[in-house]
C-alpha cells in the first residue's frame, strides 16, 4: 500500500488548522505507535513517541506534552507506574490505551487519575475524538463544531448521523465511515488507495473496487441532495472529492 498523502486542493477554500497540541504516545508496539502517529499528525498534532515506561517519563518531563496516550503493558515501567509519576508532577491529561479491557482495569486507570480509557483494538477516528474531548475538558478551549451543514445536508461527525432535508439517511457502517471521512476534509481529493487506508485499514487486502461501490451507494443515498449545494465528485485519474459550496 502506498504511503498516505494529500493531493492538492482543487477548490479555492480557506482552511484553518487550529490544532497545536503536543501528544506523547507511550506505546511499546512499533506498529501501533506508528498508526497512532499517522492519525495524529494528519489531524495536525505534534507527536512524540516513547517505547517503554522509562523513556515515556523522560520525554514527558523533557517536553511537557499537552496530553499523553499511555499503554499499560510496557517494559521497564508499566502504565500504572508512569501514570502515578505523571499525576505527581501535575494535571497533564492522560488517556490509557491498552488491550486490558476488563472493567476492573478501566476502573483502576480512572481511579488512578486517567482522564479516559480506550481498549484495544481501537478505531483511529475514535481515538482522535476522545483526544479532542479530553483536551476541551481540561484546557477549557471552546469546542469546534462537529456538526456540518452543507445546504440541506447535515453531517454530525461526533454522533455519526447524516440528515438530508430533515430525514436521517440510512447508511451501512462502511459507507457511513467513507462519508464521514470525506466530509471531514471537504474539497480535498483522495485516491482509492488513500480511502482504503483510512477507512478499510492497513490490513485490507481486497480490491480497490470496494471504494467505487461505496461511492456509488453513497450517491444513490444522497440523490436528493441538490448539486447546487454539493456532490461527491469523481476526478478522473485523481480520485474522489466531497465537493461543497456552502458550509454553515
Amino acid at each position: 500500500m502506498a504511503a498516505s498523502f494529500f493531493l492538492p486542493i482543487l477548490k479555492n477554500k480557506k482552511e484553518v488548522n487550529e490544532v497545536t497540541a503536543v501528544i506523547l504516545v507511550a506505546e511499546d508496539e512499533l506498529a501501533i505507535s506508528q498508526v497512532l502517529k499517522a492519525y495524529l499528525v494528519k489531524a495536525g498534532y505534534e507527536v512524540i513517541q516513547a517505547f517503554d515506561g522509562e523513556e515515556a517519563l523522560e520525554k514527558f518531563h523533557a517536553s511537557s506534552p499537552d496530553l499523553v496516550l499511555l499503554d499499560v503493558m510496557m517494559p521497564k515501567a508499566n502504565g500504572w507506574t508512569v501514570l502515578k509519576s505523571i499525576r505527581e508532577a501535575g494535571s497533564c491529561p492522560v488517556i490509557m490505551l491498552t488491550a486490558l479491557g476488563d472493567v476492573s482495569y478501566r476502573l483502576e486507570g480512572l481511579n488512578g487519575g486517567a482522564d479516559d480509557y480506550i481498549p484495544k483494538p481501537f478505531n483511529g477516528e475514535e481515538v482522535l475524538a476522545r483526544i479532542k474531548a479530553v483536551l476541551r475538558r481540561t484546557t477549557g478551549e471552546p469546542a469546534p463544531s462537529d456538526i456540518k451543514h452543507y445546504g440541506s445536508l447535515t453531517i454530525d461527525l461526533q454522533a455519526h448521523r447524516v440528515m438530508l432535508k430533515g430525514t436521517e439517511v440510512d447508511l451501512t457502517p462502511r459507507d457511513l465511515s467513507v462519508l464521514l471521512f470525506l466530509a471531514s476534509h471537504p474539497n480535498r481529493t483522495f485516491t482509492r488507495e488513500q480511502l482504503i487506508e483510512q477507512v478499510w485499514g492497513h490490513d485490507y487486502d481486497g480490491s480497490d473496487r470496494a471504494v467505487d461501490l461505496s461511492i456509488k451507494r453513497l450517491r444513490k443515498s444522497l440523490k436528493n441532495w441538490p448539486e447546487s449545494e454539493g456532490e461527491i465528485k469523481t476526478l478522473r485519474g485523481l480520485g474522489y472529492q466531497f465537493c461543497v459550496y456552502e458550509d454553515n
